[in-house]
């Protein structure tokens, strides 16, 4: 029986997880996919420490023997080498990025008929039209499986398990260390500056968290659910992003004064011809199980209109957790080959505007502390049909100047809520200290 053969370009952390799970678990892997597995060639940049780091034979590396680092020649030199192997039959990319020169490489290896599996979201989120219409052409997999929260099996739950249901919204919180953030400054009452600072003492953001806390991170991953879901080919500016760095202590204390805590949520729902999606921070209510995630778990809910519910939780990121993933997609490709080949065809959905998203509502108004101002934005609220279903106490210490206040309201649109806002600063506009915050509140 032949033998199938891996390579892995980028031998970091998800790499070297990747690797490690390959070598020790590769008679077991073997029988599950019902051929022999083997990993033959590694390509990293610096192969005298990954292999040390990761306790990987170094005869595994390409490039000269013994050499502690390739330059960029050497590198091209033995990607090409690779490419070129007749005998490989799946590479598996882990350098991450989105330079041009990587997506030529993962076009080119599936161009010479091996298989692709990725983790890289980033590069699946601007390119998959692309990777997925040269896979197509030459009749070659890519699995991502490692790309969508980690180790655990969105993309396998909805390619495999749900293929009898018809899927209309997806809520996630799909990045950990703004999870985790949030659940520290709502457990401790942490600013989020405080938070962040503690997420970092302990490894769980970066020291540039920019794209974890911007929610950019978090939107690749729904762009990649929207093609797969929806067979949308959005890109990123399609739908509206917003971060968790403006989340307050004030916000997370209020939150848990009406029943809710705050979580940076990725949403997309079918309406009509059309999906509205966002990622953003939201108040989700307890009951709802995503307020029940805590730390830097992920989870995914999916609504489909014969299951009704179905909730994934587990690790989102991690060297052997993402490994794993990666891992699953090569034995299901070594199994399933050529069968192993998805197609996500056009389904003729738009992005809704989703300020015309109708939904309960939380909206946050810092003003000077004068008679009448909760009047005034009260009325304006109620003047565009919004019922209000609570109405806060002053948020902010007894001794600060002005007042931190909040409405929730029943199911409306956040345009109605922009409308309501407006003819209230044009009533009174120095009675606005600050933007009010709009936060969708998901039940």
């Amino acid at each position: 029986m032949k033998t199938f053969n891996i390579a892995i370009l980028g031998c970091g952390t998800v790499g070297g997880g990747t690797a490690h799970i390959l070598l020790k678990q590769e008679r077991t892997l073997s029988a599950r996919a019902g051929v022999p597995l083997a990993l033959v060639k590694i390509l990293d940049k610096f192969p005298e420490s990954a292999a040390k780091r990761h306790a990987i034979p170094r005869t595994l590396f390409a490039g000269p023997e013994n050499a502690a680092e390739l330059s960029a020649d050497e590198l091209a030199a033995e990607t090409k080498k690779i490419l070129a192997d007749p005998s490989i039959d799946l590479v598996v990319e882990t350098v991450g990025g989105t330079a041009d020169s990587l997506l030529e490489t993962m076009t080119a290896a599936l161009a010479a008929g091996k298989h692709l599996v990725t983790a890289n979201k980033a590069m699946l989120a601007k390119h998959n039209a692309r990777l997925f219409e040269v896979a197509q052409a030459n009749g070659r997999a890519v699995g991502f499986e490692a790309a969508v929260c980690g180790a655990i099996p969105v993309i396998k739950g909805i390619n495999e398990c749900m293929t009898g249901d018809d899927i209309t919204a997806v809520s996630g919180i799909m990045n950990g260390t703004s999870n985790y953030i949030l659940s520290n400054m709502t457990k401790k009452g942490l600013s989020f500056a405080e938070a962040l600072k503690g997420a970092q003492a302990m490894g769980y953001a970066e020291a540039d968290p920019t794209l974890d806390i911007n929610g950019g991170d978090a939107g690749h991953k729904l762009l990649i659910l929207l093609k797969l879901l929806f067979g949308i080919n959005a890109t990123v500016g399609d739908f509206p992003v917003l971060g968790i760095d403006s989340v307050t202590a004030e916000d997370t204390a209020f939150a848990q004064e009406v029943g809710a805590v705050i979580k940076l949520i990725c949403h997309a729902k079918r309406e009509g011809d059309g999906v509205y999606a966002t990622v953003r921070p939201m108040l989700v209510r307890r009951g709802n199980i995503l307020s029940d995630i805590a730390g830097a778990t992920n989870a995914v809910a999916l609504t489909g209109a014969n299951s009704d519910g179905n909730v994934f939780i587990g690790q989102g990121a991690g060297r052997l957790e993402t490994g794993s993933a990666i891992v699953s997609d090569i034995v299901f490709i070594a199994r399933h080959g050529k069968a192993a080949l998805r197609d996500y065809p056009d389904q003729n959905l738009r992005i809704l505007d989703f300020d015309h998203r109708e939904m309960p509502y939380a909206v946050i108004f810092d003003t000077e502390d004068v008679p009448g101002i909760t009047g005034l934005v009260t009325s304006a609220i109620g003047d565009q049909a919004i019922n209000i279903d609570t109405v806060s106490h002053n948020l902010r210490a007894a001794d600060a100047p002005g007042a931190l206040f909040a409405i929730t309201t029943k199911p409306c649109t956040m345009a109605q809520i922009k409308r309501a806002v407006s003819a209230a600063k044009k009533t009174n506009p120095r009675a606005f200290l600050a933007e009010p915050k709009i936060i969708p509140i998901l039940h």
